[in-house]
C-alpha cells in the first residue's frame, strides 16, 4: 500500500475499529490488524502505530470500553462498543459512504465514460 493510501485509510481508521468491533462484539489489537488484512486480501495494512492511538482517541470520547484478560500468560487488552459507540458505528459508515458515493461523482461524472 503506498503513502496516499495509508493515508486515505488513516482517515477513515475509527469507521472501521467501529465497524469491526460492531460486527465481532471484542477484539484485541492485533486481532482487529489481522482481520483488515484478511477482508482486504492483504490490500490494506493498519499499523500498530495507527491503530493504538485511534483505539485510544475512540476510547477517550467514551465510544469503546475496555476489557483486560491474561491469555497464554500474556495481558490482552479487549475493545468493545460502549451504548454510544454502537451509534456511532452506524452514522460514522454512513457518512464515509456518502463520501466515497461524492468522491466517485467527482472522479468519474459519467458513469459510462472511462475515465482514462
Amino acid at each position: 500500500m503506498n503513502q496516499n493510501s495509508q493515508q486515505v485509510l488513516k482517515g477513515s481508521l475509527s469507521v472501521i475499529i467501529l465497524k469491526l468491533l460492531e460486527q465481532r462484539e471484542r477484539m484485541y489489537g492485533y486481532e482487529i490488524t489481522q482481520k483488515v488484512k484478511a477482508l482486504t486480501a492483504g490490500e490494506m495494512a493498519i499499523t500498530e502505530g495507527a491503530l493504538y492511538p485511534a483505539l485510544h482517541k475512540l476510547e477517550a470520547e467514551g465510544l469503546l470500553t475496555t476489557e483486560t484478560e491474561v491469555v497464554d500468560g500474556r495481558a490482552r487488552k479487549y475493545y468493545s462498543l460502549t451504548k454510544s459507540g454502537k451509534t456511532e458505528a452506524s452514522g460514522r459508515a454512513a457518512e464515509l459512504l456518502t463520501f466515497v458515493q461524492h468522491l466517485q461523482t467527482l472522479l468519474n461524472p459519467d458513469p459510462l465514460k472511462p475515465v482514462f
